[in-house]
């Protein structure tokens, strides 16, 4: 199903990460989560319908995980990719709260080929559900904190609320 933007509905939420803008279809799946600033992030369109109604779980298990009460998101997720992104997108789901990975570690649990982690570099970056789906937790093989479409100033947050930093090397 591919959604247009006048099936698009919205609202914004406050976050210590600076505010939230989410968006979801009607059927209430979110379908992305964007902070002010994102690289490749969403701005409300003239046509998007806001209606709160679609988040209220959003905003508490939101509000949950940043008072470091929850660990995993239990929330309807709908974003469109290709099938490389997506397959990439579900391995992000597979990373636990406070720990991280690697951009080849993520490559390898997909089965893509070594030369695929620049690929998969661009899936993730391309997450359009920050937080949500955990991108964040995604680190050089080096232990450098290495892009993040949401700057890294809040990619280091996110890490030390999850008590996730890596040790520098």
């Amino acid at each position: 199903m591919t959604t247009t933007t006048t099936d698009t509905l919205w609202s914004e939420l406050p976050s210590p990460v600076g505010p939230l803008l989410l968006t979801a279809d009607t059927d209430g799946a979110l379908t992305s989560l964007s902070v002010a600033g994102q690289k490749g992030g969403r701005a409300v369109q003239e046509e998007w319908r806001r209606d709160a109604g679609p988040f209220r779980a959003a905003v508490e298990q939101l509000a949950a995980y940043f008072a470091g009460e929850l660990t995993e998101f239990r929330l309807p997720l709908r974003a469109e990719g290709t099938a490389f992104r997506e397959r990439v997108w579900a391995a992000l789901d597979d990373v636990p709260y406070g720990s991280t990975t690697t951009y080849g570690e993520i490559a390898a649990r997909i089965g893509a080929s070594r030369p695929a982690v620049r690929a998969v570099g661009g899936a993730i970056g391309a997450n359009p559900l920050l937080i949500l789906r955990p991108c964040h937790r995604v680190i050089g093989a080096d232990g450098s904190l290495t892009g993040y479409a949401g700057g890294l100033e809040r990619k280091t947050r996110l890490l030390a609320l999850e008590g996730a930093l890596p040790a520098p090397r």
